[in-house]
């Protein structure tokens, strides 16, 4: 866990690899920073009791997750807690809260009184701490979070069913998190946490839980919610445990052994100032020292982190000690210059060294050609998932169709269509590569707030043959080198086609005289979000008299302006002409996703300056900051609300128009 002794063993023992006089790269060092973070009291475990009128406890849940390994029994565990969850001691009635949706909360605020009850809830639907945010809006006092059987392990609930039988979720098993909103380190937004830097009173810290809050096993939860008062719970708030999930009364049945018992939550976290490192290491580059490729994974795991995150070090670290023998060999270098990161303290909700972002990746940024994250490397072992902006999406497809899939007579590329596809209106049916919409994972900040064309690369599962959302061991004492080595990846097949997809890519990056990205791409992005506007919302804004006129033209410019590069490349012959021509259009395609950022688009959205991709609540996957704000009015009918849509579509349109404009020749 970030800021333990085990994770400054493994900063030496990062070091030690990449300053390896054989196999190393050119230079290797560590960045020191001073984080906020959240830990349990070691002399004072969280407690969820069951307790009744006589002050007799009924039921204790779980403080740690059963040992069927030697793993879960060593002493440096930690105790399953919700980071940055307050301190506190609460006590009321039960109720179920499905997933802690302001929409769930609602629906029991119509027929309970929720002040002075805790909630229970599931994982899923919304954000850890939103779960906490919404509840103490309506009056509740305290809240429990577990992972549901249906969702994550297809309904089975028994041990025998479960690890170490199967990669299935044991009942006892815990899901920790980080549980706040914005990334970056909570005490010194949009400067770096160092020593001296200033930092803001912790009162002042929005968007982590405003009341105690719990994560507990499904164990534990099946028997809190079985015993349960009040109405059924809506079909789609049941799941896998053997009975009818009811709402609460609050409180339990008169039937059950816990009536008219209250359930106790005590919570003793503390918050510290830790020291935090990242490590990084260098190629420096032949020809353009001065443009650099990022490739990046955090190191910081909640327990054993087998998965998450140490499969995407495994691969970096097996990456660079290719690359590095190399370099030290005298048998390659390559023409722009590779930074590689191991990134601290991600797991706290310091996305991509978020924390570090203006002091370091800042001065970067303006050079920077793209950044490679590979976190989780591999979550199961049957095809190549990828997200990216849509530049990259061809230098993907390139590097995947050079690499065997494991198991197959196939391509990684034409196995990942196998498993997720897309009609392409240019291409047919490809490979479906996501976008980096909010901040999942270590490139939020290098996409969402430097606007660097990013990517993430992973092997996943056949989500044909499962529901669930992750694998199931995930932040948990079961995420083992022997559970990623009997049910992930046996072989480590799939870790090797990672490694060498991901390596494709960073070599095509690095030493490609023109870089390989696709505007065409984009283009064909940005229509299809345009597409998505139009059906959703150009009738309610017609309505209002705002027209979406000025969108269409400025995705068609986009559209004309990329068409008119793509030629401009087809028909050059860099190789003989003047290196400032590959220079000018490098630095076009480049800066490209830079095109779309704006610092003053979303107000109220810590660190997301990328119009078209910061995270959204709409479920229309279109661009954001439209789709927010039409929803919001149409729901107030405030004409404000609809001015503020009118703004969003105007960011929009300009932001795709302006960036446009940069794929266009000089003035």
């Amino acid at each position: 866990m970030a800021t333990t002794p085990g994770d400054e063993a493994t900063v030496a023992f990062m070091l030690k690899r990449w300053q390896d006089p054989k196999t190393g790269l050119d230079s290797a060092w560590r960045e020191d920073y001073k984080v906020y973070l959240s830990f349990p009291n070691k002399d004072n475990p969280n407690k969820v009791s069951v307790v009744d009128p006589e002050n007799q406890v009924l039921f204790t849940a779980r403080e740690r997750e059963k040992a069927y390994k030697p793993e879960q029994q060593d002493p440096e565990v930690v105790q399953p807690f919700a980071a940055y969850s307050p301190a506190g001691n609460v006590k009321g009635k039960l109720v179920y809260a499905n997933q802690g949706k302001m929409s769930d909360y609602e629906l029991l605020n119509r027929t309970l009184d929720l002040r002075g009850t805790i909630a229970i809830t599931r994982y899923g639907g919304e954000g850890r701490s939103k779960k906490a945010i919404n509840g103490a809006m309506f009056g509740v006092v305290g809240v429990l979070v577990y992972t549901e059987p249906y969702d994550i392990n297809d309904g089975l609930v028994s041990e025998s069913e479960t690890y170490p039988h199967s990669w299935y979720l044991p009942p006892s098993g815990v899901e920790r998190g980080s549980y706040n909103i914005d990334f970056g380190d909570l005490l010194t937004p949009y400067l770096a946490a160092k020593e001296d830097t200033y930092r803001r009173p912790k009162e002042e810290i929005t968007g982590i839980p405003p009341i105690p809050t719990q994560p507990i096993g499904f164990e534990d939860a099946q028997r809190l919610i079985c015993e349960l008062d009040g109405e059924d719970a809506p079909a789609g708030w049941q799941g896998a445990f053997d009975c009818t999930y009811k709402l609460g009364g609050p409180g339990f049945k008169a039937t059950s052994s816990f009536t008219n018992s209250t359930v106790h939550l005590d919570t003793y976290n503390i918050e510290k100032i830790e020291n935090s490192a990242n490590v990084m290491g260098v190629i420096r580059g032949s020809v353009e020292p001065d443009r650099y490729v990022i490739y990046g994974n955090h190191r910081d795991s909640w327990v054993h982190g087998a998965i998450d995150p140490s499969s995407g070090t495994a691969v970096m670290l097996e990456i660079t000690r290719v690359l590095g023998k190399m370099v030290k060999e005298g048998k390659w270098r390559p023409r722009r210059s590779i930074i590689f990161g191991s990134w601290g303290a991600e797991e706290f909700g310091l996305i991509g060294s978020a924390e570090y972002t203006e002091e370091y990746f800042s001065k970067l940024s303006e050079r920077t050609v793209a950044y490679i994250n590979v976190d989780i490397s591999v979550f199961a072992n049957a095809t190549l998932r990828a997200s990216a902006s849509p530049a990259a999406q061809s230098v993907l497809f390139t590097a995947s169709k050079q690499v065997d899939a494991p198991g197959t007579t196939m391509s990684v590329y034409d196995n990942w269509i196998r498993y997720y596809n897309r009609t392409s209106p240019n291409y047919g049916i490809i490979p479906n590569v996501g976008f980096l919409t909010g901040a999942g994972s270590d490139y939020a900040a290098f996409i969402h707030y430097l606007g660097i064309t990013s990517m993430d690369i992973s092997y996943y599962y056949d989500q044909s043959k499962t529901r669930a959302r992750i694998y199931p061991a995930y932040h948990t004492a079961y995420d083992t080198f022997d559970y990623a080595s009997t049910y992930i990846d046996p072989g480590f097949t799939s870790h090797q086609a990672v490694a060498r997809t991901a390596g494709n890519v960073l070599l095509r990056l690095a030493d490609s005289l023109l870089l390989p990205f696709n505007c065409s791409d984009y283009a064909e992005s940005l229509e299809q979000y345009f597409a998505q506007a139009v059906t959703a919302f150009e009738a309610k804004l017609a309505a209002k008299a705002i027209s979406m006129e000025s969108l269409k033209k400025a995705v068609q410019f986009f559209r004309d302006t990329a068409t008119k590069l793509d030629r401009l490349i087809r028909d050059s012959d860099l190789v003989k002409e003047t290196p400032l021509k590959a220079r000018r259009i490098n630095d076009q395609l480049m800066l490209l996703d830079r095109a779309f950022l704006d610092p003053l688009a979303f107000p109220d959205k810590y660190a997301f300056r990328h119009v078209i991709w910061a995270s959204r609540s709409s479920s229309v996957a279109t661009f954001p900051g439209l789709a927010d704000a039409v929803e919001k009015a149409e729901s107030s009918g405030l004409k404000e609300d609809w001015d503020q849509a009118h703004k969003q579509l105007s960011i929009v349109t300009q932001a795709i128009a302006g960036a446009a404009h940069t794929l266009d020749d000089v003035i």
